[in-house]
């Protein structure tokens, strides 16, 4: 489980580095193969194998003629590749995915459970600054948080 959030970069050649922390469990629990997509483009999310394909069976459930799948399913792919991790830690982020979510120099890596989120650090020191409104807060009582 990927819990926290750290400060890294992106070299020239597009690789991320993985925070150590984030290295250590995936060595532990997942093993080297990724599936790095995004869902809207704003930030890449780096899933292990395994979860991903847990995911793939949650959408597999979904109707193939269902709208709102094939407009997921478009977005995933068009951004989707399959990568491993090297020997140092990193993982190649492709060039369409790194322009699209401004993914350059430094860029903060969230824990997200189940996956890794990569973003740009500075959209993401400003999302922090945005209030909750009363009814998210209220939503999220409504799940007992």
């Amino acid at each position: 489980m990927f819990r926290g959030s750290y400060t890294t970069r992106i070299d020239e050649k597009g690789r991320l580095k993985l925070p150590s922390d984030f290295k250590r469990i995936v060595e532990e629990q997942y093993g080297a193969k990724f599936y790095l997509t995004s869902e809207d483009g704003k930030a890449a999310q780096i899933w292990p194998m395994s979860e991903w394909e847990k995911k793939e069976a949650q959408l597999a459930l979904i109707p193939d003629m269902d709208p709102l799948k094939k407009k997921l399913m478009v977005r995933l792919n068009a951004y989707g590749r399959e990568v491993e991790m090297d020997g140092q830690g990193r993982i190649l982020i492709h060039p369409r995915l790194r322009e699209k979510a401004n993914l350059s120099d430094d860029v903060m890596v969230l824990g997200q459970y189940k996956y890794l989120e990569v973003v740009n650090l500075e959209a993401h020191e400003k999302s922090l600054e945005m209030d909750w409104t009363d009814e998210e807060r209220s939503k999220l009582a409504g799940y007992g948080v």
